[in-house]
């Protein structure tokens, strides 16, 4: 059994095709989904989903990117729009993107932190985006990991091993994507090779970053296998084995999802 912990059915090609992409995710033995909120305005969504599919679980967050759009959106709105359903069990995906900046750094810092209010209120999962920011995600999260119990999801990482170990020591949990599958890859591959075991999720981001052999594709929850089974060998664990490990992770992190 697998559990994609990232990806993202409100986007096309998917949304328009949602039966027909959970059945073959079901197939090849996702069992599970997470798809992550990145705007308020596609909650509805979201929720929609959850509604309608057993084996889908949501968040509720606001992207680094549409900061910007989402300037009153505080740490009780994101509360609030949490209690809607049982079955929105992450907070996220928040963080930084100083890569793009398609939002005021400010703006994003502010916003990450109300994020982060919301989850130590809740004691939901915080699920985290983080680009060319990597030493001021660290020093955000280490403050806040001081004050109160924090749960973190650092999602897609494909930042420097030393940034990996360092959150490895605050405690959170780092998802691998198909980025960890391409040939340009190497160092994320060798960190994620030296990675406690239980600290590694799996996702796929779809429909974005399509793992090799299937790069370029529009990506989807099925697709994960392949992710799966390039992490299980430089593991050197069985496909079983490293399945059935990044489950277990994903549940003690975000608790049963019966």
């Amino acid at each position: 059994m697998i559990i994609d912990s990232h990806c993202h059915l409100t986007y096309e090609p998917m949304y328009s095709s949602l039966k027909e992409t959970i059945i073959r995710a079901n197939a090849d033995g996702v069992k599970y989904l997470l798809t992550i909120s990145t705007e308020d305005k596609s909650f509805k969504k979201i929720l929609n989903i959850i509604e309608n599919f057993d084996c889908v679980f949501g968040s509720y967050g606001i992207h680094p990117h549409e900061a910007k759009k989402h300037l009153k959106i505080d740490s009780k709105e994101i509360i609030n729009k949490v209690k809607k359903n049982k079955k929105i069990i992450g907070i996220g995906e928040t963080g930084l993107d100083f890569y793009y900046n398609h939002s005021d750094k400010k703006d994003q810092t502010t916003l990450f932190l109300e994020h982060i209010e919301a989850a130590q209120k809740t004691n939901l999962p915080l699920i985290v985006h983080t680009r060319s920011a990597e030493n001021e995600t660290y020093n955000i999260l280490k403050d806040a990991v001081k004050k109160n119990d924090l749960k973190i999801l650092i999602h897609c990482f494909t930042g420097t091993r030393d940034f990996a170990f360092k959150l490895i020591d605050l405690g959170a949990y780092i998802s691998a994507s198909g980025v960890v599958t391409f040939k340009k890859s190497q160092d994320l591959a060798s960190t994620f090779k030296d990675l406690p075991n239980d600290k590694i999720l799996v996702e796929t981001d779809s429909p974005y970053l399509a793992p090799e052999p299937l790069r370029g594709k529009s990506n989807e929850p099925s697709y994960i296998v392949n992710t799966v089974k390039f992490l299980s060998k430089i593991k050197k664990v069985s496909f079983e084995d490293f399945s059935t490990l990044t489950t277990k992770n994903f549940l003690n992190l975000f608790g049963n999802l019966n």
